[in-house]
């Protein structure tokens, strides 16, 4: 197995307008990510994983940009950026953009250009197509953001296709000039001195050609058959690889909704020549009661199939990368742990162990490291987000649920629920803001900021800290193989790690009482390398407490 800095590394999610705001504004901004880069250094990250900074009226917080060489007015200036980029990499911290390129903001001017005449040079950089007739779209696909995927544009009495908001018009890959485009926007930006890409929906930028209904799922037609790992979706990357990526020492990886393991191999195996690794979602997808939406936490037989599934199968010819959660995703210790306030932080210690000690890039949310937890949303005037806003409406203020069905729902998976404000400390606005935030703090602030965390050695913060070091100290956690252990357990997840003489035992629990355990006899006399509670690991009959996790070390 190839040895590489970006599997070795540590990576640290930023959404700049959560983050920390330097002006007053109450948005976050690149200024404030350049004054809190000593915390990260502190923490031990390498990576920092920007969301997007670039110019965007905001209709998906960024993710529809209107220039890709310029920066958005509310984050700053590129002399602020290049100020940041300094300053992180005086510290030894790498950022890698996000690259927002299967659509661009309908404000961009290829868009402009694009929807004024059917023959503008700028037409085919965008997918236009006829209705059925003068007041049906050209199929039935649902955007992911709620609504019809397709938007009439009355210019030119056609309709564009947009998997997003309709604000996104997605870019046709397969006109060339599109694609020429994209990479010297690329290696514009590369040669400016980042460290790499993660690449928003990536496997979505290949379409077929046909597009017919797709078979109704939930209020629309599906357009995943044929817009999701699409036809020339490798040609394409391949052609982005040889063209950009390769010329740099940089870290690639893919946001591949859908994929699978042999597909991942695709994506991001040791000798394709596209991707470094992928981010799959089926450890945080495939719960949904209304769509995606859900109050119910999957069960952990199931978390755990799906997680070694991805260990062992890419095991020696892709990577994989780690997470629990991110901007998209609700809160990691509400979800999958235990936010009630005598279990969140055992269980954000444990999560952290859980995920730190398998095999993969592992990804920090920010916020995670102190053990954020969801927002008690109280109304939908309480949410920012699009999706949260345009599914409530669908499925409640015009639907078929009722508020009280719905509502536990949306407030447990809501995207809000990553984007409010990092905690820093006690202060008004946890420390975010002297002005008022776009999205409102958590009230827990008080109890839950870094100023508290980094000065208690006994915290959330100073676990992951710990793990972090461990990783460094340790190629095993890296490099080793994965093999799960009491597969059929609903309380504990428990697995190995091997690398030649070497062998970790890691331990679990995701209940909230206790549990008893046996510890496996060849661990007898392991030396104990991380544990989130006091206990005894030299007899082989033990009693694990609510949220205990342990890892033992056999040399």
């Amino acid at each position: 197995m190839k040895k590489t800095w970006w599997k070795e590394a540590v990576i640290y999610q930023i959404y700049p307008r959560s983050f920390m705001d330097s002006n007053g504004d109450g948005i976050g901004d690149l200024k404030g990510i350049t004054s809190r880069l000593d915390y990260l250094k502190y923490l031990g990250i390498d990576v920092i994983w920007l969301s997007p900074v670039y110019q965007s009226p905001n209709d998906d917080n960024g993710y529809d940009i209107s220039d890709y060489q310029a920066i958005m007015d509310e984050f700053g200036t590129m002399e602020d950026f290049d100020e940041m980029l300094a300053a992180a990499h005086e510290r030894g911290i790498r950022i890698v953009m996000d690259l927002v390129v299967n659509h661009t903001s309908d404000e961009h001017k290829w868009f402009m250009e694009s929807r004024k005449s059917k023959d503008n040079a700028y037409r085919d950089y965008y997918i236009w197509r006829d209705g059925k007739d003068a007041q049906t779209p050209p199929n039935n696909w649902g955007s992911c953001f709620g609504g019809s995927a397709w938007q009439y544009d009355e210019e030119t009495a056609m309709y564009y296709l947009h998997l997003f908001s309709k604000k996104q018009p997605d870019l046709n890959w397969d006109n060339p000039k599109v694609r020429q485009e994209v990479f010297d926007m690329m290696t514009w930006w590369c040669d400016k001195g980042i460290d790499g890409f993660r690449m928003d929906v990536i496997s979505m930028i290949s379409k077929t050609k046909e597009m017919p209904d797709g078979e109704i799922q939930g209020l629309y037609g599906s357009f995943g058959p044929y817009c999701v790992h699409g036809p020339n979706v490798h040609n394409y990357l391949q052609e982005m690889n040889e063209k950009v990526l390769s010329k740099y020492d940089i870290m690639t990886v893919g946001e591949t909704a859908g994929v699978t393991t042999e597909l991942a191999k695709q994506y991001a195996g040791e000798d394709t020549h596209e991707l470094n690794m992928v981010f799959q979602f089926e450890h945080v997808e495939g719960d949904g009661k209304y769509g995606k939406w859900t109050d119910e936490k999957m069960s952990l037989t199931t978390l755990k199939k799906t997680m070694s599934r991805w260990q062992t199968e890419l095991y020696g010819q892709a990577w994989n990368s780690l997470f629990w959660d991110n901007h998209d995703q609700p809160r990691a210790v509400s979800r999958f742990g235990d936010d009630r306030p005598q279990f969140r932080e055992a269980s954000a210690k444990m999560l952290a162990t859980c995920l730190h000690m398998q095999q993969g890039t592992p990804y920090i949310y920010q916020g995670e490291e102190l053990g954020m937890t969801n927002y008690p949303f109280q109304s939908p005037d309480d949410f920012r987000d699009i999706e949260s806003i345009n599914a409530y409406r669908e499925w409640c203020a015009e639907g078929s649920l009722s508020h009280e069905v719905f509502w536990p729902c949306i407030i447990y998976k809501s995207r809000d629920n990553a984007r409010t404000p990092v905690q820093w400390d006690d202060s008004p606005q946890a420390g975010f803001t002297t002005g008022t935030p776009w999205i409102a703090v958590n009230p827990n602030y008080k109890k839950i900021n870094a100023k508290a965390e980094t000065a208690d050695q006994d915290s959330v913060f100073h676990y992951y800290k710990k793990l972090i070091a461990l990783r460094k100290a340790n190629p095993i956690m890296v490099y080793g193989k994965y093999e799960l252990l009491l597969a059929d357990s609903e309380e504990l997840f428990v697995y190995t790690r091997t690398l030649e003489e070497e062998k970790l035992l890691v331990v679990c629990s995701f209940c909230d009482h206790e549990t008893s355990f046996t510890i496996p006899e060849e661990f007898a006399g392991a030396s104990c390398l991380i544990a989130n509670m006091e206990n005894a690991y030299d007899k082989p009959e033990m009693t694990l407490q609510a949220y205990e996790a342990f890892v033992l070390l056999k040399n």
